[in-house]
């Protein structure tokens, strides 16, 4: 067994954080108990556990943080649809005090992309970095760009509203449903995507954190990833120009999902932007480069105090949280 098989098979420090508004925020705590910490927003479909194991190895060895939040609707998250995309970024920050993380950097695949600018933009004093591999380009407004799945669902935005209730129950159902067959299902999607995605996922460890993941969060609830689509079709509620920290982008030039170009314009428009190109890599290719991601960030952290910190006197295990008088198992 490799060092990342095992990895991946710890369990993490698992929860939901209650927010002042009563909503709760399902979260996934990976690596060291305390010192910087990195915040994980999952794709679409994802919840807490869609982190690869190479990441979470290399975030022990390292001394990282590794905390996945799950958005609203998602597992462990109550469901709610925001205005905009930017209002994640206000339970973010109130997940980070309760959590006693003062600094942070941020990681989204896929549909994660959108919230890591948003925070990126909303809570820049407490952002080092941002990185955003495969993410999703604004679809309205200036900045928007042409192509991918999120062009096509807006000109059915209207009724993706309306029916994003049902459509999320039925997501649910049919994620149920194929439950007992996962393996097989994800074995036909594999073949579908392009070969260096594929190298990818033959690993046997990276296969267990995909279904593992899927087959947990569809034990609670799937309203997120309508109500991800719904909000990509939106106004984001801020502009990729206003982004002050840094952001790396990472994207396959074989993505059939979300085009190369959503990377290549976004990478333009944020004043500190680095796009690196995955070669013959598609949509989910990029967890592969997941330790030079999370390398990238602890190269850009100012050499200042910690950035988390263990809470004093806490009434609970010493397991590296904060605020745990918010904190549901």
């Amino acid at each position: 067994m490799t060092e990342e098989t095992r990895t991946a098979l710890q369990p993490p420090i698992e929860g939901r954080i209650r927010l002042r508004c009563g909503r709760s925020i399902g979260f996934a705590e990976y690596g060291a108990g305390a010192g910087r910490a990195i915040l994980w927003f999952h794709g679409t479909p994802g919840g807490r556990r869609q982190i690869p194991p190479a990441a979470r190895a290399y975030a022990a060895q390292r001394g990282v943080r590794l905390i996945a939040l799950e958005r609203p609707g998602v597992g462990g998250s109550t469901a709610h649809l925001y205005p905009s995309i930017v209002e994640w970024a206000c339970d973010v920050e109130e997940v980070a005090d309760r959590l006693a993380v003062d600094r942070f950097g941020l990681i989204g695949l896929s549909g994660g992309g959108p919230y890591v600018l948003a925070c990126a933009q909303r809570l820049a004093p407490r952002v080092v970095a941002g990185a955003v591999l495969g993410g999703v380009a604004p679809s309205r407004g200036d900045e928007a760009n042409e192509g991918g799945l999120v062009a096509l669902a807006v000109r059915f935005a209207p009724l993706l509203e309306l029916a994003s209730e049902p459509l999320g129950g039925a997501l649910w159902g049919i994620v149920r449903s194929l439950t007992p067959v996962s393996s097989l299902i994800f074995d036909g999607f594999i073949r579908l995507m392009p070969e260096g995605d594929q190298v990818v996922f033959r690993r046997p460890e990276m296969k267990s954190m995909f279904i593992d993941d899927l087959e947990r969060v569809s034990r609670g609830q799937l309203l997120g990833p309508v109500y991800d689509i719904v909000q990509f079709t939106r106004p984001w509620g801020f502009a990729l120009r206003d982004i002050s920290v840094p952001i790396r982008f990472w994207h396959g030039d074989a993505d059939n999902i979300v085009p190369l170009e959503h990377a290549r314009r976004m990478s333009v428009l944020v004043p500190d932007a680095e796009l690196h190109v995955r070669p013959g890599e598609g949509h989910i290719g990029n967890l592969a480069a997941a330790d030079e991601v999370i390398a990238a960030i602890l190269s850009l952290w100012p050499p200042a105090g910690p950035s988390s910190r263990r809470r004093a006197g806490a009434d609970v295990p010493d397991n590296g949280l904060g605020d745990t008088s918010a904190i549901e198992p």
